[in-house]
């Protein structure tokens, strides 16, 4: 039976459960991931361990091990930009192709006040689950990196 758990500032983790869910996100995005500190600043970000607007994490398990794990900050915005960026999603290799994905996400839909944005790459497999759950694609992101 596969269990999805809601982590706030006010249902908080400890640590090794938060520590276990940022390796578990850092292993399972494979290309798409980050590095571990970043994924750590934004699981801090939902759980208000740092200032911010807050969030919240989801961990899926199967009983024994983490098998999804999904990550949503608040924006403090509303209207012209949501009020939530899911900012990580990842189901273990080993449970794709089941529909883990599709659920996790509508939990994570359901738990948000407000709108969701988020940000995929172009050839990420996840984004024809994302536009079969409504998400539209409204904007091209653009980013400038300033460098020091």
């Amino acid at each position: 039976m596969n269990n999805i758990e809601i982590f706030t500032s006010k249902t908080p983790v400890t640590s090794k459960e938060k520590e276990a869910i940022v390796d578990f996100l850092h292993i399972h995005l494979d290309q798409f991931g980050d590095p571990r500190e970043d994924i750590c600043k934004a699981v801090n970000y939902a759980l208000k361990k740092t200032n911010s607007f807050g969030g919240y994490v989801l961990r899926l398990s199967d009983g024994k091990q983490i098998i999804g794990a999904v990550v949503v900050n608040r924006t403090g915005m509303d209207g012209y930009i949501p009020e939530n960026i899911l900012v990580y999603i990842a189901i273990d290799k080993n449970y794709r192709g089941q529909g883990l994905g599709k659920k996790i996400m509508q939990k994570a839909i359901e738990t948000a006040d407000g709108d969701v944005a988020l940000h995929v790459e172009p050839d990420n497999p996840a984004r024809k689950l994302y536009e079969k759950l409504g998400f539209t694609s409204k904007y091209i992101e653009m980013r400038y990196k300033k460098t020091v």
